[in-house]
């Protein structure tokens, strides 16, 4: 654990005790802060006085002695509207901070030269974290993974000067983190997202290039409008910046192009990273994830032969194009984070011959967007709510069953896949959400993998 020591004997409130939120609380109280802490669900107080952390109503708080209100992420802070927390800090002057806040002081005062990647972007920056922290790892580096990848930054071990971090960092975070500094700032891509808390396209955009403003080094995807301009920006005042491509050549940069990475310098390519072959960075979004990965551990000293060793040994994420099992000539693939069609997309895009199980709780639009991939698909196994009304979506054009269960999707696809002799693939990516038959969407996907080790001569993927 991180303690707080920069709010030692300082008066702390805080809302939100969630996972992360009691992380905070345990980091303030270690680093001597004057805690009070709170939230709008009575259990979760009363879990948290039960574990020993002061609690108390913020409405009877004397805010002019507070110092800080650490809010958690899912908490609004301006849209739709601020939550009450919120307004009685703003209205009393008390900064308004977050978790990730609470790191970069730590880190500042006390190891200001521990390296630290911070990632963001709309899609990729689960992988793209992952990925990086992955080839830190197995080049033999001391890392620390964390952010909003699921780990509470402030869960971390502490600081020291060959300790990197690598912290997935969401528009929510960022927006409570004033001081962020990264040795490395990634921005992926911008696409709408989160306007509901956020207004507008341009203020989610002016939010998430915060992460870039006191960076080092500036690694950003050009490939849309937005992110192109943050880049141009940067590099007019000054600013280190590193352009990724997965959709075109630059002179100068880190692209994806025909399966392989390459680094340019002045028109001519430094360095070659190819991906084929590796399971785990499948596809052209990968390709990007992969170019920002290169572009990131080439600025922290790595060699190529560190990058691409820690690239060919990336077993990937748990229910992201997750390879789980083969049999014989047919690859089974975790797809269950896709619930959406745009989620999909990917990974329908990225193999040839597809056994595809889909259906779940249906989201507006349906499969509709997805028709320019349906050639890949050789069959259709529905599942869920959804099943209706995807199958009228496929109509005649792809033949379909309604499986009904993810039980009997498995077994009769893996049973149809087995029939050709060829190249084939099984692929749950649902493009719904799973709460219809499921608890989340990743309990879908380890009920997917634990089906599909049941099955005769399955042998584990060992990417998976």
């Amino acid at each position: 654990m991180i303690a707080a020591h920069t709010f030692k004997d300082r008066n702390v409130a805080l809302f939100g005790l969630g996972g992360s939120g009691l992380a905070t609380a345990r980091s303030l109280q270690a680093g001597g802060a004057r805690l009070t802490a709170f939230d709008d669900n009575p259990k979760s107080v009363e879990a948290a006085r039960a574990e020993g952390i002061p609690t108390g109503d913020l409405h009877d708080l004397d805010w002019g002695s507070v110092e800080a209100l650490v809010l958690s992420p899912g908490v609004p802070l301006t849209h739709p509207k601020p939550h009450w927390a919120a307004d009685l800090a703003n209205a009393a002057g008390v900064p308004v901070i977050g978790d990730i806040e609470i790191f970069v002081r730590e880190r500042q005062t006390s190891t200001p030269r521990a390296p630290f990647v911070a990632i963001t972007g709309t899609n990729g920056k689960s992988t793209t974290t992952a990925l990086i922290a992955h080839c830190l790892r197995a080049s033999g580096r001391d890392t620390q993974l964390g952010g909003n990848i699921g780990v509470a930054v402030l869960t971390l071990e502490p600081p020291r000067p060959d300790r990197f971090y690598v912290v997935e960092c969401s528009s929510y975070q960022i927006d409570l983190a004033p001081s962020i500094a990264p040795m490395v700032g990634i921005l992926l891509n911008l696409t709408p997202d989160h306007l509901d808390r956020h207004g507008t396209m341009e203020n989610y955009a002016a939010i998430k290039a915060r992460l870039l403003q006191e960076a080092g080094t500036a690694v950003i995807g050009v490939d849309d409008d937005y992110c192109a301009g943050i880049a141009d920006w940067h590099e007019s005042e000054g600013n280190v910046v590193v352009r990724i491509s997965k959709e075109r050549t630059l002179d100068d940069g880190v692209y994806f192009a025909d399966g392989e990475v390459r680094v340019s310098e002045g028109g001519a390519v430094k360095a070659r990273f190819p991906l084929a072959g590796i399971g785990s960075l499948r596809g052209r979004h990968n390709g990007q994830n992969a170019a920002a990965a290169v572009a990131t551990l080439t600025a922290l000293g790595l060699s190529d032969d560190e990058i691409m060793d820690g690239l060919r040994s990336f077993p990937g994420l748990a229910h992201r194009m997750e390879e789980v099992g083969r049999r014989a000539r047919v690859l089974f693939v975790n797809d269950s984070k896709a619930t959406n069609a745009d989620a999909a997309a990917p990974a329908l895009g990225s193999f040839e011959r597809i056994h595809w199980i889909a259906g779940g709780l249906p989201k507006e639009g349906g499969i509709a967007s997805l028709e320019p991939l349906f050639s890949r698909v050789a069959k259709a196994y529905l599942i869920g709510e959804a099943a209706p009304s995807f199958a009228a979506a496929l109509g005649e054009r792809i033949p379909y069953e309604i499986s009904g269960t993810l039980e009997v999707a498995v077994e009769d696809a893996a049973r149809d896949a087995a029939r050709t002799g060829e190249d084939e693939v099984v692929l749950l990516s649902p493009a719904c959400a799973s709460f219809d038959q499921f608890r989340n969407f990743e309990v879908r996907g380890d009920t997917f993998r634990q089906l599909v080790a049941a099955l005769p001569a399955t042998e584990p993927s060992s990417k998976g």
